[in-house]
């Protein structure tokens, strides 16, 4: 694993534009300049015997996680997630149901020297997808021809769309974001799903969760048509929906209305399910010790909130390191993970953000910052694999 320098492509910018980034917010570098949000002036290069491990790691990481999923349901540890109370039976319903699911995001410590380690798991709403299937395999074809990358994300996602397009109640489908993100990384994220499952043939229909309704008739949701939603697959976290009435509603009409991420997602996308993995498989290589409200024999850590984004109310204590951000998380309780610093190539620490669709691994994509805490302000970079 190396950092590597390179010339932009003439008009980058325009191009990145016309392949869907119109978000992403500059950086403020030490320097006072801005740094773009994708920088294709570095990237990484990977050997071809690292890809493969870390692929190994994937996909055992999420053979684990759907095991802690089973755990957490048998012996029903819904409390420690922050869970309200009446959601329990439901997700236990979806799990035993097979609810079915299509990609999530590993977020790993990764330096090329000792094996990979798990940051946390982006189970329900991963966002740079874009970015790690369309942008940087581009990238690599126009700057690098001759080299391979860690990115079969497009096909596998086509792929599982058509796995799953059987088992869905019409195939007809859903696609939602929330009106509310006023940076479009929602809109376009979702739009880019849209469009691989209408590649597996699916008929699909977009729209703002806010557009949703209810039609008491039907006892169902329906879109501004007012056709029933059979399947719905929302870039909306399900912590958010189970906070409301809204969500009862949703629970209430499974799986009639089915959802995508599944309802069991719940139990993944909180940072709890770190301690839960590290208590079934301690000492693990994959795994950093981690507890849940108390950082027991830990003297050095970082401390998460089970339900934070984007490197918000995150503080890390020991190392000489000390340090926290600010944020609205937090309420819900806190995850204590081992303090493992991200490597530094150059001044820069890279998390490499690993894809799963279905239970295959599928891509890499990296984000890095100078910082210690991977927050919104990191930049993306692309990799390649330099063919031998």
């Amino acid at each position: 694993m190396r950092r590597r320098r390179g010339t932009p492509r003439p008009g980058w910018r325009e191009t990145v534009v016309g392949q869907g980034l119109v978000y992403g917010t500059p950086a403020r570098m030490a320097d006072g300049s801005d740094r773009p949000y994708w920088d294709e002036s570095v990237h990484y290069e990977f050997e071809m015997d690292e890809i493969l491990s870390l692929e190994a790691d994937v996909e055992l990481l999420h053979s684990m996680c759907l095991n802690a999923v089973e755990h957490v349901i048998l012996t029903e540890r819904y409390q420690e997630f922050g869970l309200p109370e009446w959601s329990w039976g439901p997700i236990a319903e979806s799990w035993r149901r097979g609810d079915p699911h299509v990609y999530g995001r590993f977020d790993l410590r990764y330096d090329g020297r000792r094996p990979a380690k798990l940051l946390e798991y982006n189970a329900d709403t991963p966002t740079t997808l874009l970015e790690a299937s369309i942008l940087q395999w581009h990238w690599l074809t126009d700057a690098h021809p001759g080299d391979d990358q860690w990115n079969s994300l497009h096909e596998k996602l086509v792929e599982r769309w058509g796995e799953i397009k059987s088992g869905l109640p019409s195939t007809e489908m859903h696609f939602a974001w929330s009106s509310a993100d006023a940076s479009g990384e929602d809109n376009v994220t979702v739009a880019y799903m849209q469009e691989c499952a209408a590649e597996a043939g699916l008929d699909t229909v977009a729209l703002a969760i806010e557009e949703i309704g209810f039609d008491p008739d039907l006892h169902r949701f329906v879109d501004l048509e007012e056709a029933p939603i059979s399947t719905l697959f929302k870039l909306y976290p399900w912590e958010w929906v189970l906070d409301d009435d809204f969500g009862k509603r949703a629970v209430e009409l499974m799986p009639e209305t089915m959802w995508i991420e599944p309802l069991w997602k719940t139990l993944l996308s909180n940072k709890a399910i770190l301690a839960v993995l590290w208590g079934m498989y301690p000492g693990h290589p994959n795994l950093l010790p981690a507890y849940l409200d108390d950082p027991h024999e830990l003297t050095e850590y970082v401390r998460k909130p089970k339900l934070g984004r984007e490197g918000a109310n995150v503080s890390i204590v020991g190392a000489g390191m000390d340090t926290s951000t600010g944020g609205i998380y937090g309420e819900e309780g806190f995850v204590y993970q081992m303090l493992d610093p991200l490597p530094e190539f150059d001044g820069m620490r890279p998390a490499l953000g690993a894809w799963i669709v279905g239970d295959e691994a599928a891509g890499l994509g990296i984000r890095e910052t100078s910082g210690l805490v991977t927050d919104d302000g990191a930049a993306f970079v692309p990799h390649r694999i330099p063919q031998q």
